[in-house]
């Protein structure tokens, strides 16, 4: 069985789908409350790897807690914008899925699901 974090957040429409999502197609995952406990070190560091031509990406820019404090993301370095999303979880994009971890999901796409899940 493949191992996958599922980091969300009970208010988030979009993690309730992804998690609709995989609950239908019978995908196994840990669910991990963003807010409680945001994802560990290495898999934001993942994530910035994997987005690392736009960090903006990972961060969760519609929120209130990015609003709030309106970064500049460019400007940070990678220990900043770590230290930033272990502070608040809702600076992150989620649904934050780790797939085997080796790979980082943002957001819910249906299509990007289908060709790690299907």
């Amino acid at each position: 069985m493949k191992k996958i974090i599922f980091y969300s957040y009970s208010k988030c429409s979009t993690c309730r789908k992804a998690a609709n999502w995989l609950d239908k197609k019978n995908v196994e995952y840990q669910l991990i409350d963003i807010v409680k406990e945001p994802p560990l070190f290495e898999y934001l560091n993942l994530a910035l790897d994997q987005y690392c031509a736009d960090k903006k990406k990972v961060f969760n820019t519609r929120g209130k807690a990015f609003k709030s404090i309106n970064p500049d993301i460019n400007s940070l370095l990678r220990e900043e914008i770590i230290q930033l999303f272990l502070s608040d979880g809702k600076l992150i994009k989620r649904p934050f899925l780790v797939y085997e971890e080796i790979k980082v999901i943002l957001g819910f796409n249906e299509i990007e699901y289908a060709k790690q899940f299907m």
